[in-house]
């Protein structure tokens, strides 16, 4: 299967760089773009699921091996939330770059490139030996997934018909729901029951399968341009996305949003692993299964921003959220839970229709759109992510929850006032 495979990848890889998609003349119709139901709208969400399983599991699967990182190498806990934060900043940092190398190289090539890389740097950090390696490694890792996120996102806005797009965009979140579970699931199974190296090889491996996956599956641009400018217009995409009226609003959403998920998931493992719960980390990891609602709830967004409107839906879902984070304050294992149930949930349905909203929204260049959105979303994760571990530290769990309750009342607070921004002209349906 794998031989069988080979010719294809490199053929799929070798068309998308070196003949892009004809435009459309005055007397040709461009190619149509992918709807529900087409064979092609199968086979890109497919890839895309893997997408965003392998840049999601490999990027957090360091989460739940905090607190053994923390003892390995004598770090507190907001020094050992730094293997996850080194990793979002330089994935933040990367995407920027990237947007503009994708406008040159394509949309796959970039992608498949990213999933590979990452896999490798994942294999490198199971042998790191010591903590200033594994930053180093890690720090790669983000670079390389730089060429994943806001270029799957452009993909799907140019590829997808507006129709479809909230639907596809909710089955890649979910993708990226799935992997985020099973990577921190994975990690902390294998690293109670054997070392968090072990952990971190089998993730490895588990990423190189699925970039074979993801290449094999996804169909070739046809909406897609190569242009050389990429970085000549760099500044004047950068201008035109912040002179819109409501793309600035969506990405301060993303920081914000980003900022508390991830934190929350930073350090309840510390929470738990203490008194007076004592649970075992694989036990503490199991709690990750909850992504599955992310799962669920980024589809069931989408559906809901196509047919009521993204700015109807957005501010209800990060209430949610906000329901959630309080009830983690309870000493009740039970109450976590399902406080962490909510959060889960209303997260990645916020961040579907954000994100949709974005693509939907912004005018060329896409892919640095997707990108901005993305920058404020990852360096939400670390700059939020590792200022909540200085109040894990001073205040434990009641500061951690105060710090997140005024990020996410500003976050709805923007939420409400984006109910009133005006639509796009001529109006997109539900936009």
């Amino acid at each position: 299967m794998f031989a069988n495979a080979v010719p294809s990848v490199a053929a799929d890889v070798v068309v998308d760089i070196a003949a892009p998609p004809a435009t459309a003349g005055p007397d040709q119709p461009g190619p149509p773009r992918i709807a529900a139901g087409d064979a092609d709208f199968k086979r890109s969400n497919r890839a895309l699921f893997f997408g965003g399983f392998s840049c999601f599991a490999l990027l957090y699967s360091v989460q739940p091996l905090l607190p053994l990182l923390s003892r390995q190498f004598a770090l507190t806990a907001a020094q050992s939330s730094m293997t996850l934060s080194v990793s979002t900043a330089a994935l933040a940092m990367s995407m920027l770059v990237s947007s503009a190398l994708t406008d040159r190289l394509g949309r796959k090539p970039m992608m498949t490139a990213a999933l590979v890389l990452a896999a490798v740097f994942t294999l490198l950090c199971a042998g790191a030996h010591s903590y200033t390696q594994l930053l180093l490694l890690r720090a790669a890792l983000g670079v390389a997934l730089g060429g994943m996120p806001a270029i799957a996102m452009a993909y799907l806005g140019e590829e997808m018909e507006p129709a479809s797009l909230g639907l596809s965009m909710g089955l890649y979140i979910s993708g990226s729901a799935f992997g985020g579970m099973a990577g921190r699931v994975l990690t902390s199974v294998l690293s109670d029951w054997l070392s968090w190296r072990a952990a971190l090889a089998a993730m490895g491996v588990a990423g190189l399968l699925s970039a074979w996956e993801f290449s094999r599956s996804l169909p070739r641009s046809r909406h897609f341009t190569a242009s050389a400018d990429g970085w000549r217009t760099l500044p004047s995409g950068l201008r035109l996305h912040f002179a819109d009226a409501g793309l600035p609003w969506l990405f301060a959403i993303s920081f914000l949003l980003m900022g508390c998920f991830v934190s929350v998931y930073n350090y309840i493992g510390f929470r738990l692993l203490d008194a007076p719960f004592g649970l075992r980390p694989s036990v503490v990891g199991a709690i990750s299964f909850l992504y599955f609602l992310g799962i669920f709830s980024s589809v069931w967004a989408g559906r809901l921003a196509d047919r009521l409107g993204r700015r109807g839906v957005l501010w209800l879902t990060m209430a949610v959220m906000g329901a959630g984070l309080l009830l983690t304050l309870f000493n009740v294992l039970a109450l976590i839970v399902a406080g962490m149930a909510l959060l889960t949930f209303g997260f990645f349905a916020s961040h579907s229709v954000a994100s949709s909203w974005v693509s939907r929204r912004a005018a060329a260049p896409k892919a640095l759109a997707s990108a901005l959105y993305l920058f404020f979303y990852y360096m939400g994760s670390s700059v939020i992510g590792s200022a909540t571990g200085l109040m894990w530290t001073r205040a434990a769990w009641p500061g951690v929850v105060a710090m997140l309750a005024v990020v996410l009342t500003l976050a709805l607070l923007i939420a409400l006032r984006l109910r009133t921004l005006a639509p796009l002209s001529p109006a997109p349906a539900k936009a």
